[in-house]
């Protein structure tokens, strides 16, 4: 049983920043009731301009918030989530008029002690998305999960958003709740946080990160709402939706952006796919591997797996996409029909002979499509090495001619 005696609230010492930057701290709770009045306590240590989101808890939250009445508290029943929890709380910000918003967990894992150093790295880097960096390596009691997920999350905001970040699943974080106030976001749950980072980088936030304290308990002792399964397939579907709006609208939108804004663009054109200081076989492993993955036959995924792959790998991203674009439209029927033709032997009496011609319909493709796929990988590897000979080849020569 919880101990609902009014708790003890300290002596506000406050930084004048979170008065001067307009800056409130929101708390998204979910039964930790065990927790949360103890972190409320902690940050009523720096400020009282707090905004607690109650996500529908059916243990002792509700009575333990109503001892804070300094602070705004907003209920709801039933539990919808964290992502809405924290939607909740920055409509609430926005409302009261104030222009950052500090997301803390209620459940101990993070500490007040850190909010100064959130409000120092504003003042030192002006408006910006400020992230929370735990260091995963010397916490105790850290769970696996949390470790492959934060990687996984890392991974998948680089290539979304091309930012590096030590931390991208830390629930602290001071959120620019401006570039916010237009934005209709379309999660709900553990998601929202992803979504959140990647929209905000995508309209030119500045993106850091600050050092922060974190907490874990034993395992026995530790409370979470984290689904794995279902959670992690939802942020999984997200960072895919993501990704493919950052194939089809951001990159281009951004290419495009800073060419028309440079007057040097043909040079800067050229040293993106150059690169100057890149070694010959870079270049042509690039190469090779973009043509490799313009043939694989995951159609309508090719180019998000090479980008992801060249990134994982550090090649040159631009001559990866270049060279990926064998695939284009004209040249589709030929890469089917090169493709069933090179599968033929492998599939002995069950092949499918077919001919580049009225031949080459869906139907006639879908005859044998073991055929197909046995035969693609094959050109693939061809296409491949062909490209990478037929490159490192050129470039040897031009250096020679140069030279």
């Amino acid at each position: 049983m919880n101990n609902l005696s009014k708790p003890f609230i300290p002596e506000l010492s406050a930084d004048p920043a979170f008065e001067d930057w307009k800056v409130c701290v929101i708390i998204p709770t979910f039964n930790n009731a065990a927790t949360v009045a103890g972190v409320i306590a902690d940050v009523l240590k720096y400020t009282r301009h707090i905004i607690v989101v109650n996500d529908g808890s059916t243990d002792d939250t509700a009575p333990l918030l109503n001892q804070f009445p300094g602070i705004f508290n907003i209920s709801y029943s039933p539990n919808r989530g964290k992502g809405y929890a924290l939607r909740s709380g920055f409509e609430k910000a926005m409302q009261l008029g104030y222009h950052y918003a500090i997301t803390i967990d209620s459940d101990g894992q993070h500490f007040a002690k850190d909010l100064p150093a959130f409000l120092q790295k504003l003042k030192e880097e002006g408006p910006a998305l400020i992230m929370g960096a735990r260091n995963m390596k010397t916490a105790d009691n850290v769970p696996g999960k949390s470790s492959f997920g934060n990687k996984f999350s890392n991974f998948w905001f680089k290539v979304e958003t091309g930012i590096e970040l030590p931390d991208t699943q830390t629930g602290y974080r001071l959120y620019p709740l401006e570039p916010m106030r237009q934005m209709k976001f379309f999660t709900r749950k553990y998601e929202f946080e992803i979504e959140a980072i990647v929209r905000l980088a995508w309209a030119g936030v500045k993106v850091t990160s600050v050092p922060i304290t974190v907490y874990y308990p034993p395992a026995h002792e530790r409370i979470s709402h984290f689904r794995p399964f279902k959670d992690f397939t939802r942020i999984s579907i997200v960072n895919t939706v993501l990704v493919t709006i950052c194939f089809f609208y951001i990159w281009p939108r951004n290419f495009f952006r800073k060419f028309y804004k440079n007057k040097n663009w043909k040079q800067e054109l050229r040293n993106m796919l150059l690169k100057p200081g890149e070694t010959h076989l870079a270049k042509s492993n690039a190469i090779a591997f973009g043509g490799f993955m313009g043939i694989v036959p995951i159609w309508g995924f090719q180019l998000i797996v090479a980008i992801a792959v060249a990134h994982l790998f550090k090649l040159n991203k631009a001559l990866v996409v270049l060279a990926a674009h064998i695939s284009i439209a004209p040249m589709v029927p030929l890469i089917v029909f090169l493709s069933y033709k090179m599968g033929k032997p492998f599939m002995g009496s069950r092949a499918v002979d077919i001919s580049l011609g009225k031949e080459l319909t869906w139907s006639k493709i879908g005859q044998n499509i073991e055929q197909y796929i046995y035969g693609s990988m094959l050109l693939a590897i061809i296409v491949g090495i062909t490209f990478w000979l037929s490159t490192f080849i050129f470039l040897k020569l031009r250096k020679r001619i140069k030279g």
